[in-house]
């Protein structure tokens, strides 16, 4: 049995600019940082019979692989030509659909488990680009890069990536506390609402592939601003300069709610305000694509009375701070050893 462990990651700066739409005209820019919170996946080769088994929020047994119909894992078992005798189950530590990376995080952990069990070394990059073939090549999703990637690698991490779609990849060092002040500052809330993050980006994709759709305009100088306060965010927090970042988030979230009225929620727009006057939040917005997910929020003092008031909302705090590894393999076991362990959780 094979247990791999993928972070999941949180934007920073320039969210939306790793979209081929836009990158392919203009370049992309991302600044983000995984997270101490994970996608688990288990792949072990049953010994008896062929089947393909696959456990996640539901269950499939299939004879060969392109009777699955989890598209991820059906793709990522054809990638490595493995067409029978499979069992793969997964848990995760936050919930798909909420603007974290999830399904990126699951493919990840996936692929890296069958190169681990074809005993094939790969760089985090071939991983990375493997992902995205998977996902914008074969699947022809209407997604971005940062997501593969920021599994792949984890850690605090810019991705610049060229109009060809190459993906230059640099991590930031910085010490522990000034860490530690940048995580304290910036609360997650988690809103209680999740959403597919495709239908969310559809109409900034359909905007950005036509100059005659009416939106145009509006969302390419939306991701313009976007991918400048991208740099301008990754200087304030190499700084330790973090209110500053906490202002850009502010005028980030602006910029990013003129794209699509899916973006944001009645809801949460009220809540934002009213943590803005009464607060301390200097800033903030819906982690991801938007439409659900995380709320963002750099608090710069009184920090239990806004964790109070989100409570009152229903919100709870997440806690977690950055991680500094991306995916890894976490455990391979013998076939004996996955036994022993399966009985003893049984008992």
């Amino acid at each position: 049995m094979i247990i791999t462990r993928t972070p999941f990651r949180v934007t920073l700066g320039g969210g939306g600019t790793d979209l081929p739409s836009y990158y392919e005209k203009h370049g992309g820019f991302i600044f983000a940082m995984g997270i101490n919170k994970y996608m688990y996946v288990m792949i072990n080769p049953p010994t008896m019979d062929k089947m393909i088994r696959l456990h996640y929020t539901q269950s499939e047994t299939v004879f060969h692989v392109s009777e699955l119909k989890h598209e991820l894992a059906r793709e990522a078992l054809r990638y490595h030509g493995i067409e029978e005798k499979m069992e793969i189950a997964s848990m995760a530590d936050l919930s798909a659909g909420t603007g974290v990376g999830s399904s990126s995080c699951y493919l990840i952990g996936l692929l890296l488990a069958l190169h681990h069990y074809r005993r094939d070394y790969v760089s985090l990059k071939v991983l990375a680009e493997e992902a995205c073939d998977i996902e914008l090549n074969i699947l022809k999703k209407g997604i971005g890069k940062q997501d593969q990637y920021m599994a792949a690698f984890g850690g605090l991490t810019v991705l610049e990536i060229a109009k060809d779609g190459k993906v230059e990849v640099k991590p930031i060092r910085m010490g522990s506390s000034a860490i530690a002040d940048l995580v304290a500052n910036t609360h997650i809330y988690y809103t209680g609402f999740r959403r597919d993050a495709v239908d969310v980006l559809s109409e900034q994709n359909t905007a950005m592939q036509s100059q005659s759709v009416p939106k145009h305009d509006v969302v390419a100088n939306s991701l313009h601003q976007i991918k400048d306060l991208g740099y301008r965010i990754l200087e304030a927090i190499k700084d330790e300069n973090f209110d500053a970042w906490g202002q850009m988030l502010e005028e980030h979230w602006q910029y990013k709610k003129k794209m699509s009225a899916r973006i944001s929620l009645t809801k949460v727009d009220h809540i934002y305000e009213e943590v803005r006057q009464n607060y301390n939040v200097l800033g903030g917005k819906i982690i991801g694509a938007g439409g659900g997910g995380f709320l963002m929020l750099y608090c710069t003092k009184n920090h239990k009375q806004l964790e109070k008031f989100m409570e009152s909302q229903q919100m709870p705090r997440l806690h977690y701070t950055i991680e500094s590894e991306g995916a890894k393999v976490a455990a391979d076991v013998s076939s004996s050893e996955a036994m022993m362990f399966h009985s003893k959780s049984i008992v």
